[in-house]
């Protein structure tokens, strides 16, 4: 057994990584700074791989790509090839641009797929199948977007991307405390344990577990990245892992077939764009809701001195809640995949008319209600992940993706050696069906089939005259967009350093069901009773979200990379 310290080292060395030559911070307060660029994530071994591509001369989506597969070997909770999610880009000369990789619905797929002749999602022994099955895969995006971007923009061979997370995945990473623990969740196990294919490659031998220090090595995933280091998008779209996916959808009767492969295509689209005081917004559009919900509340927050009010008063509090309740409403009512809803009224969201409109209705001592006869909001998992870029000219790329829940849907492909993802969930599953227990049955997010699923995933970019300011964003399912927007505010509104802002103490409101989430550290007692007295209700939790952050001075050029501690393994990487 190797201890974690060496054998960090031995894979460092391994993927030509020199830990001696590169300033690391794992999570905490104070961001590591550097003149060349940072890479910020939940895995500070993949931070270490895209910083080592910006060292060779690569830019800031070379970086991303890097990093990104180097995330599916070692951050396998949300780290993927076999999800999906959203990468904005905003370069220094002024070009900005998105790239949607969504998971899609299988061509298969129809809108009552998961209810019973009662009109009720079915269980099984598990759960409801819509989250626990083989029919909750969509056709994973990963592949076909960081290709897709590295056409437009990037500059390095693509081999040479994907080289780090081969060889991570062949000479093996480190068994790090969360990684034993997430394997040894006795709930987590017995998924695994329903598919042998996932089972041989989360233990050893006869089930039995990988202790800390061990060596896990993963030689099917290798071999997969070795097909997409050398074909790209077709070495996992057609070939032998488009075989591998579909035989085995077709032995465990899944819906994704060969046909359903060929047909994935990323998009690349046009960025949401906001102005917030004198800064610029740049987010992701449908079908991520971030974009324009964060813009939209943002909007309505500009019309308050927020700073005057004060960091996390309980009116400051009450104001952002406001807020959030009314731009998680808006998301609930009207958006979904833009390529099948034509008429998402993005401009009237996107309006300052709007938010005015929205901001007479806030009283600021009283609370507002939320009413369950119009919409509620659907589970979408916190199991994302994020994580941001800033290369040596200024560029910079927020990316966050996911296999939706931890781990996705736990189904390993049979000689791929990779998890699918159960994003299938995320769509509107019973038509119609609207209550306060959280079902939502809305039209723009219901099932059709190779239609993308609505997403809370909301990879920013603050901007100022133009010129990229700091990259964010975060994972944690509905509250990825609230945590991402109070990163904003607290650097812009309040002066905080990257690092500060993600470290905050945080809350989270989505208009049903109508209750605060509150994080149990640094809010103090007295701040929630007067937030209570206004009528609020509020749950607390250890944490919400882990945000990652890098952030260009655009005067001194010094970069800092900040790794939310929120997040376990996560560390920041630059030079």
């Amino acid at each position: 057994m190797l201890n974690i310290k060496s054998s960090r080292l031995f894979i460092s060395i391994g993927v030509l990584l020199f830990i001696a030559s590169t300033n690391l911070h794992a999570a905490g307060k104070t961001a590591e700074r550097g003149n060349n660029g940072a890479v910020a994530s939940s895995s500070l071994i993949a931070s270490e791989v895209g910083v080592q591509i910006l060292k060779e001369g690569g830019n800031a989506i070379d970086a991303a790509v890097a990093t990104a597969f180097a995330m599916a070997v070692t951050h396998p909770t949300a780290g993927n090839i076999g999800g999906g999610g959203f990468l904005v880009y905003h370069g220094v000369n002024g070009e900005t641009t998105t790239f949607d990789f969504r998971e899609k619905a299988p061509l298969a797929s129809t809108k009552n797929m998961y209810l019973d002749a009662e009109g009720k999602v079915i269980n099984n022994e598990i759960g409801p199948i819509d989250h626990f099955s083989i029919k909750a895969v969509g056709v994973p995006g990963t592949v076909a977007g960081l290709e897709l971007a590295h056409q437009r923009l990037g500059s390095l061979e693509w081999a040479k991307l994907l080289s780090p997370a081969v060889k991570l995945a062949r000479q093996g990473i480190p068994i790090t405390f969360k990684l034993h623990d997430d394997f040894n969740n006795q709930r987590r196990k017995s998924w695994f344990g329903k598919y042998p294919s996932s089972q041989k490659i989360f233990y050893k031998d006869q089930g039995k577990p990988y202790l800390v220090g061990d060596v896990w090595k993963q030689n099917d995933l290798a071999n997969t990245l070795e097909r997409i280091q050398s074909n790209g998008k077709e070495g996992f779209y057609g070939g032998k892992t488009a075989e591998l996916i579909a035989n085995f959808m077709t032995a465990n009767n899944g819906l994704i077939t060969l046909e359903d492969l060929k047909k994935y295509e990323a998009v690349e689209r046009k960025p949401i764009k906001n102005n917030y005081r004198d800064y610029e917004i740049v987010s992701m559009p449908p079908p991520s809701s971030g974009g324009v919900i964060i813009s939209e509340m943002l909007n309505i927050l500009e019309q308050y001195d927020l700073n005057q009010i004060g960091h996390n008063s309980a009116q400051y509090l009450h104001i952002l809640t406001e807020a959030m309740r009314r731009g998680y409403a808006d998301r609930a009512n009207y958006l979904g995949d833009p390529d099948f809803n034509e008429d998402m009224p993005l401009e009237r969201l996107l309006s300052k008319e709007h938010a005015v409109n929205l901001q007479k209705t806030i009283d600021l001592n009283t609370k507002s209600e939320s009413d369950p006869a119009l919409f509620a909001e659907i589970y979408e998992s916190d199991e994302t992940t994020h994580f941001s870029v800033v290369d040596k000219e200024g560029n910079m790329v927020s990316l966050t993706y996911t296999l939706e829940f931890g781990y996705g849907s736990h189904i390993v492909v049979e000689g791929a050696g990779f998890l699918l993802n159960n994003e299938m969930g995320d769509f509107n599953e019973q038509p119609g069906v609207t209550n306060i227990k959280g079902e939502i049955g809305t039209p723009p997010n219901q099932i059709r089939p190779e239609q993308r699923m609505l997403s809370s995933m909301t990879p920013t970019i603050v901007a100022k005259d133009g010129i990229p300011l700091f990259a964010t964003g975060s994972p944690g399912g509905k509250t990825i967009i609230n945590t991402t927007m109070q990163t904003i505010l607290n650097v812009v509104d309040h002066g905080m350093t990257i690092a500060e802002a993600i470290e905050a103490p945080r809350i989270h409101h989505q208009w049903l069901p109508d209750i605060t989430t509150f994080e149990k550290r640094g809010i103090s007692a007295d701040t929630q009773a007067i937030y209570e007295s206004y009528g609020h209700k509020i749950r607390t939790r250890n944490s919400i979200g882990s945000a990652m952050g890098v952030y260009r001075d655009p005067e001194t050029g010094i970069v800092s990379g900040a790794a939310d501690s929120r997040a376990e393994d996560s560390g920041a990487a630059v030079y």
